[in-house]
């Protein structure tokens, strides 16, 4: 009996530790993912500065991320190689088109034509227009008569109010810095594209695209439900896409595709490395220990350093109709988080088969405990509707 109780103490306390390890180390991945976002912003603004082109940055970064994943995929779907169809490159590139092409090139024009600050404001708006666009085909139900559909409407319309607010009213100007640190203007000969009103055009764009890329992803994880090589793949098939359209765009410079030992070589290198490559292995953990609503609950620490950083470092305006905006735009989005969480908690207990009459085992009360604190999910969507986290 003495051998028994300290086999169960010592397993105890092995999950207990476990547990804390993970409570320690979940939010720290999150907080590193955003310091990469915000890191990639930072770049690929100076980049396109000194004279990069979108496209060319857009190929490069997912050439370096598909060779990133290729290992995970290599060792977790091999197996799974053998059903690579037809069928499912086509909707692989699909997915490619709309999340790399549209949505991440747009989201370049955008950044180049405005500012780090006033971007990074459009990535916390996907989760909103995903939802909006899912309602629209009838993938997402309103449900209005319910609390979390209410907050969810709530925080849609008050995303969209910070939105407005952002692009159209400007303020008075701040200025928390006497100057900036890093004196990187525009290379000479490169024509300035500083263009808010076209930018907040592309940038609108993307999120529409992103959305998109959504409901083709539903499809997409029917079809071939192999995380680690349908990224490689669809980076590969992005990537390929980039190339053509970065070539037209460029009209045959190879001078464009040309990388030195400069500012646009670290760009292209850490986006692959770390927002492709890194970023993805550790969203892809959190959701499967807490759900697809919990890396998107951190969303804000980038949106909040990147228009700190963006002022400090490169000298952007920080005005009273930015930080409105974007004060808005972050409460909208946790409101609208809030109510998603809990009608995924709420479909998950319903979902859940009760136990037989009378009886109500440990097991089955620690799984509805687990499910009801932790909220986790699967990548992967089984039912009608999409996740609502973007990885940018």
């Amino acid at each position: 009996m003495a051998v028994e109780a300290q086999k169960k103490t010592t397993t105890t306390a092995t999950m207990m530790a476990s547990w804390s390890m993970e409570a320690v180390m979940l939010p720290a991945s999150m907080v590193l993912v955003q310091a990469f976002t915000m890191g990639a912003l930072l770049l690929s603004k100076l980049a396109f500065n000194i004279g990069m082109e979108p496209f060319v940055l857009l190929a490069y970064r997912n050439l370096i991320g598909a060779i990133i994943v290729a290992p995970f995929a290599v060792y977790f779907d091999r197996s799974m190689v053998s059903k690579v169809s037809l069928k499912v490159l086509g909707w692989l590139s699909i997915s490619a088109l709309f999340g790399i092409v549209l949505a991440t090139g747009l989201h370049y024009y955008g950044l180049r034509a405005t500012t780090a600050a006033y971007s990074v404001n459009f990535l916390n708006l996907i989760p909103v227009v995903t939802f909006l666009i899912a309602v629209l085909l009838r993938l997402e139900r309103l449900a209005a008569r319910t609390w979390a559909g209410r907050m969810k409407m709530v925080g849609t319309a008050i995303c969209v109010g910070g939105t407005m607010v952002t692009s159209l009213y400007r303020g008075r100007l701040l200025h928390p810095w006497p100057t900036h640190l890093l004196k990187h203007h525009a290379a000479a000969g490169v024509p300035a594209h500083h263009n808010m009103a076209l930018g907040t055009v592309y940038l609108c764009g993307s999120c529409l695209a992103y959305a998109l890329w959504f409901i083709v992803q539903v499809r997409v994880g029917r079809e071939f439900p192999c995380k680690y090589l349908s990224t490689m793949l669809a980076c590969v098939s992005g990537t390929a896409q980039a190339l053509l359209i970065g070539a037209a765009a460029s009209r045959g410079r190879a001078a464009s595709w040309r990388l030195d030992w400069d500012l646009q070589l670290v760009a292209v290198v850490y986006s692959g490395v770390f927002n492709t490559g890194v970023s993805f292995c550790l969203i892809s953990w959190a959701i499967a220990r807490r759900g697809p609503i919990y890396p998107s609950m951190f969303n804000s620490l980038s949106l909040v350093a990147t228009t700190v950083l963006d002022s400090l470092l490169l000298g952007t305006g920080v005005s009273v109709g930015s930080m409105l905006g974007a004060l808005l735009i972050v409460v909208g989005l946790y409101a609208f988080l809030w109510g998603k969480g809990r009608e995924m908690r709420q479909n998950k207990q319903q979902q859940q088969p009760p136990p037989a009459a009378g009886e109500v085992t440990a097991d089955h009360a620690a799984t509805s405990a687990a499910t009801a604190a932790n909220n986790s999910g699967d990548e992967r969507v089984d039912r009608p509707g999409v996740n609502i986290y973007i990885h940018h």
